[in-house]
């Protein structure tokens, strides 16, 4: 018989792990073995998953701006506008309607708090005009710069306005023309004013009012919408009697660069931060679960989170924005 006549040599059957131990041994159990890298791996997404989910984030964030500024930011400046109106006819009545950079209480006026009523009738409008002139404070309707007297009081006073965002209260001011009226209710009364003219950077400045006459100026942006190049001013003189001022120690000099004309709110920078740090591990959760649970799941949970953090993010940034917009 030669070599290759030989039988075939049967390979023995692999032993089943749950075969009964040979006598006089123990039992023997093989597990299957997975790698626990193809197990991390399962869990994270892949790449396109990862792009899909900044491009989701990015596109909610330029949404949130766009909602902030337009339609959600009127929808903002309308109940403030209430909410202020409330205060404001509450401190009214009660006589405790700040006249001045102290209130009744001895202590400096808060940021933010309603101090007049600005109405304009040939532009349908009747705002409340709170105290501040910065960007937060815009958003939700006209502010006075406190280092002006209040209007009606013997000076220039000064109201800012945004022209086209959060409602855009002061988008029609270039539409006064000299000679028209309006009026503003403060803590002294009701305050007459006359218009004498619109101005823009480099217009001539008119001339200087009277010693122990009043004077209101009236500031928003000039330009295209959301971009504005300069600002508009409105001057108008008091026509009602000047109404006694008490004093302002906080000059124009001391002034934060946050309430002058198309100032910027620095202090949006540090919410900003952890906003978008809460931003960015909603993505890389959003991206997780897209691989953990599929779209639609994913879909369900993660748009109203990320839609809040995007808002909330896009909030800051309009304070980063000039607050003349």
């Amino acid at each position: 018989m030669t070599v290759t006549d030989l039988p075939p040599v049967a390979s023995a059957p692999a032993p089943s792990p749950w075969a009964p131990p040979p006598a006089g041994g123990a039992r023997r159990v093989v597990l299957p073995r997975v790698a626990p890298v193809r197990q991390f791996r399962q869990v994270l997404p892949d790449v396109p998953q990862l792009i899909g989910a900044g491009l989701a984030i990015a596109a909610a964030l330029l949404l949130g701006l766009v909602l902030e500024l337009g339609p959600l930011g009127a929808v903002k400046h309308l109940r403030d506008h209430e909410t202020g109106y409330a205060q404001l006819r509450e401190s009214l009545a009660k006589g405790l309607t700040p006249i001045g950079q102290y209130g009744a209480d001895g202590k400096p006026v808060e940021v933010g708090t309603p101090v007049a009523l600005l109405e304009i009738p040939q532009l349908g409008l009747r705002e409340v005009v709170r105290e501040g002139t910065g960007g937060g404070v815009l958003e939700s309707g006209p502010g006075h710069r406190r280092d002006t007297p209040m209007p009606g009081q013997a000076g220039t006073s000064v109201v800012f306005g945004r022209q086209a965002g959060f409602g855009g209260p002061f988008g029609a001011l270039g539409n006064l023309r000299p000679g028209e009226t309006f009026k503003v209710t403060t803590g002294q009364g009701e305050q007459v004013f006359r218009v004498i003219g619109t101005r823009r950077v480099g217009d001539p400045i008119p001339a200087p009012a009277k010693a122990e006459a009043g004077r209101l100026v009236l500031v928003t942006g000039s330009g295209p919408h959301y971009a504005p190049s300069g600002t508009l001013l409105v001057d108008a003189d008091l026509m009602s009697e000047v109404r006694p001022a008490n004093a302002r120690p906080l000059t124009a000099a001391a002034l934060p660069a946050a309430e002058a004309a198309m100032g910027t709110e620095d202090a949006a920078w540090i919410p900003l931060v952890l906003w978008g740090e809460g931003l960015l591990l909603a993505a890389v959760g959003l991206a997780v679960a897209w691989a953990r649970w599929g779209r639609r799941q994913t879909w369900i949970v993660g748009v109203p989170v990320v839609g809040y953090l995007a808002l909330a993010v896009a909030d800051e940034v309009a304070r980063l924005l000039p607050n003349l917009i």
